[in-house]
């Protein structure tokens, strides 16, 4: 749970980095809305201050301290890039990190009007991040998994949302990722949570990546499934012939994993109405809406 005794402010951002980052302090600052395991502030024009909130270790953050330096030069969209680390301190007895910021507007309060475009656009980039990851890699944690060891999550987020009038048609979907084969290939770096809040647009088309806490190296299915949480209706197909490396079996588990992340969307709209740190009530209308074209069944061409 969050720490509610330590109110973070623009002043103690200031303070922080007078303490550690002194060059930095005289930077405009301001807060950011939103965030979940992170509460972000934004440092001038070209920085951003992450504090750790939610997330009960500093483990997240330490992971893109070590890889996102390791992966940011080879991928074709601007991702955010460890310059800073703060240390806890009496201020703030926790970590945080200066970033660079990714510009534009997460796509939760935004959208995609070039479809094509943002379908190659997000093909080119998980083709570039999904290469083969190094052994000392990070493992995944509750993402990863094939569809069928993540069963027991799926059926808690249906029966949570609930939505009646394709209840059966969702589960027909899961129950198909079940039965895909599983992942054969060596394990590839994965982003593991690309969902509308975590990608920026502009100018009607992807233009950046951000939170790569859950990064691991696996699956790639955990990320394809964007193919349908984040593009527009009919744009999946032509992610796939873009990306050009997921067979068949690949694709079921990516479907899956879809609907999965889309009940999720909806679960966490149904609980930013009650003000949960983070929660989005936007997020529900975005889940389904991810859901409905999950829905429309083999992919457009």
């Amino acid at each position: 749970m969050a720490d509610t005794a330590i109110e973070v402010t623009a002043d103690l951002v200031r303070d922080l980095l007078r303490d550690q980052h002194a060059d930095l302090a005289g930077l405009p600052i301001r807060e950011v809305a939103g965030g979940w395991g992170n509460h972000m502030w934004r440092l001038g024009d070209k920085l951003a201050v992450r504090m750790q909130r939610m997330d009960p270790t500093p483990a997240l953050q330490f992971k893109e301290r070590r890889w996102l330096p390791v992966l940011a030069p080879r991928l074709p969209l601007p991702v955010p890039t460890p310059v800073r680390f703060g240390e806890p301190s009496e201020r703030f007895p926790k970590h945080w990190t200066v970033m660079t910021w990714v510009a534009g507007e997460p796509l939760d309060h935004g959208s995609i009007t070039r479809s094509t475009h943002a379908a190659d656009t997000l093909a080119g980039f998980l083709r570039a991040l999904h290469v083969a990851a190094p052994a000392d890699a990070p493992g995944s944690t509750d993402r990863g998994a094939h569809p069928r060891d993540c069963t027991d999550g799926f059926e808690n987020f249906l029966r949570a949302v609930n939505p009646d009038d394709i209840a059966a048609d969702v589960r027909a979907v899961w129950t198909d990722a079940v039965a895909a084969d599983a992942w054969v290939g060596p394990p590839v770096w994965v982003h593991g949570d690309l969902h509308p809040a975590n990608v920026v647009v502009s100018a009607g088309t992807l233009s950046g990546v951000v939170d790569f806490g859950d990064l691991f190296a696996g699956d790639p299915a955990w990320d394809l499934a964007a193919a349908w949480v984040l593009l527009p209706p009919g744009a999946a197909g032509r992610f796939f012939d873009t990306y050009a490396r997921a067979d068949e079996s690949t694709i079921r588990r990516a479907r899956g994993l879809a609907a999965m992340k889309s009940l999720f969307l909806m679960l966490m709209g149904q609980n930013g109405d009650r003000g949960l740190p983070g929660g989005k009530p936007h997020w529900g209308p975005a889940g389904r809406a991810a859901l409905d074209r999950v829905l429309e069944g083999a992919l457009s061409r």
